[in-house]
Order: C-alpha cells, then structure tokens, then sequence
C-alpha cells in the first residue's frame, strides 16, 4: 500500500511488523459491561440529539472535522435492532450529506471499527477540498500525522452539519457545554 500514491509513508525504509500468534481468549472491549460504559454515561453529551441517537465532535484531530455518531443506548452493530439499524441508515446519509455541503469539504468517509469499544460507534471523517493526497483509506492515517486542525473552524463546522441535521432530520442541539466526544 506504501506504493500507492496517497500514502502518507515513503516505502524506502519501512517494513511489514511479524505477525504475532493468536492469544485466546481475546481481552475484553471497553463497555461490554454497560454499567462500566463511557459512552452509555455520556448518552446526553454531543453537537447534536434525538431520542435514540447522539452526534458528537472528536476534539484534536488533523483533518478539519471528525464526528462520531451513537445510539443513546447500549447496542453494538450485531445486536442493534431493526429499527434503529434502518435509521442508521438514514441518518448516515444526511449526516454525509451535511458534512459534504461544508464549502471546503469534498467527501465525507464513513468508518465502523468495533475491536475497541462494544458501543456502536460509528466515525464521519471529512476530507478537505483539494486534498487528493488525503483520499480514501488512508484518510485516518494521515489525520494521526497532521498538526492539529484549528477547533474554531471544527466547532463552526460542527455546528453547521447539526443545524442541517435537525432541519432534514430532526433532533434538537445538545447542552454547549457537551459539544466534543472521546
């Protein structure tokens, strides 16, 4: 992949690490327990609510603007119910829809890694216009390598896609004060 031509590494010089054996059984994610689950506590925290869903801000990130959606209530992807799998769907694509509206955004990429957490937890990357070098799945990697994107620019950012949010969608803004997520 280093051959690729949006790789944020030079391929002179780097190497494959070992692959370790498997060790079973695997240690346990953050939150199985929901008694023991951030993100069950922080169910009323983000940029953007409704009933069942919360929208937050990830604070601190290289790429103009990262936002991470979860259902108010302890579901992973395998045992998220029916109906809240079909407005996943829905609300995916006006959350893309408001973070490609953003005048210098051109994509919006879309990410569910479940090996850290066992709270759904579902990751909105926005690529900036212009950066072709940014493209596709390297975008997370080069958002750990940049310098940090300015916060004033991300929370008017943010706020923009939540007003979009409730205006196509509905829901309602969160407390100010818990406006950014993990």
């Amino acid at each position: 992949m280093t051959g690729w031509d949006v790789s944020p590494f030079e391929a002179e010089g780097l190497r494959v690490s070992a692959l370790r054996p498997p060790v079973l059984p695997e240690a346990p994610r953050h939150g199985e327990d929901p008694a023991d689950c951030d993100e069950c506590r922080s169910r009323d925290e983000g940029i953007w609510l409704d009933d069942r869903w919360r929208l937050a801000r990830i604070p601190g990130v290289g790429v103009p603007l990262v936002l991470m959606l979860f259902p108010r209530d302890h579901y992973d992807m395998a045992d998220l119910p029916d109906d809240l799998a079909a407005e996943l769907g829905v609300l995916t694509t006006h959350i893309v829809r408001h973070v490609q509206a953003l005048p210098h955004i051109s994509r919006a990429h879309v990410y569910r890694i479940g090996d850290g957490a066992a709270h759904l937890h579902v990751w909105f990357f926005a690529r900036p216009e212009g950066q072709a070098q940014l493209y596709g799945s390297w975008l997370p990697v080069w958002d750990d390598l940049l310098p940090e994107y300015p916060a004033h620019v991300a929370d008017t950012d943010a706020t923009a896609v939540a007003d979009a949010l409730i205006a196509s969608y509905g829901g309602r803004r969160s407390d100010p004060d818990s406006r950014t997520g993990p």
